[in-house]
């Protein structure tokens, strides 16, 4: 029996698959390449908060409300444009340029989402906090967080670089499959120097290790594209990336900037 899927539901469903598919890889990756870790392996256990099977849980909360929401925001727009007939692909020009509005909107939401709920103490006591129960990131603990903050930030945010971008479902099947890679790898906590995601993106995963540091929380709020709204508005921390004794990495926060 043959299985067809809209475009709309592809694009809810398929970053979902690629987020559980790719935290595998990295996990096995940092089962194998050890000298890449940017902390001690198991250390996650020791100093985070929160177990890994209540981040499973809270992750595959977020992503049941993911697939709803972005499904039903696509849906609504290709009826209401094309009366369910699917929208044409524009050219590649177009689909870059695209992608590219879509990475800015997703990254202004977040910069600003992601810095409000620091500077509010309520709302990081209460939502913010929960993420920052993982002291020490890993892959797939990338989109564990509040309910809310899940909702407006990554949600709302998604569903907006769609809508602004102006790009087809079928699009933003590999738009969001992109960003959730590149969420992810935000998040491993494996440093690799030729990756493509680390080598051009400035925003990389030592980048956003800092921010989870205890003393970063006030700096380095972008993600998950570049890091321009931290070095417009003066929330960029420097740091360093070195080897660490017995192996891996060490990220350090510059101490004079």
């Amino acid at each position: 029996m043959e299985i067809k899927m809209s475009d709309e539901m592809l694009s809810a469903v398929v970053p979902v698959i690629v987020y559980w598919v790719f935290s595998g890889i990295y996990e096995l990756l940092g089962i194998y390449f050890v000298n890449h870790r940017l902390h001690p392996k198991g250390e996650e256990n020791e100093k985070n908060a929160v177990s890994k099977l209540e981040v499973i849980k809270g992750v595959l909360t977020q992503q049941a409300l993911q697939i709803t929401i972005l499904y039903l925001v696509t849906k609504v727009r290709v009826d209401d444009e094309k009366r369910g007939v699917p929208k044409p692909q524009p050219s590649l020009p177009v689909i870059a340029l695209q992608w590219f509005i879509g990475m800015i909107v997703v990254d202004t939401v977040q910069y600003f989402g992601h810095r409000y709920l620091h500077a509010n103490k309520f709302l990081y006591k209460h939502v913010h906090s929960t993420h920052h129960a993982l002291v020490v990131p890993y892959v797939y603990g990338a989109l564990y967080g509040h309910p809310l903050e899940g909702l407006f930030l990554d949600i709302i945010g998604s569903a907006l670089a769609f809508l602004f971008s102006g790009m087809t479902p079928r699009t933003s099947i590999y738009f969001f499959s992109f960003s959730t890679i590149k969420g992810l790898d935000l998040h491993c906590a494996l440093y690799f120097p030729w990756n493509p995601l680390q080598a051009f993106f400035p925003n990389n995963c030592a980048f956003h290790y800092t921010h989870h540091q205890i003393k970063g929380h006030k700096y380095n709020y972008a993600q998950p594209f570049f890091i321009s709204w931290d070095k417009i508005l003066g929330t960029y921390k420097e740091f360093t990336v070195e080897k660490r004794e017995g192996g891996g990495f060490r990220v350090s926060l510059a101490k004079n900037q």
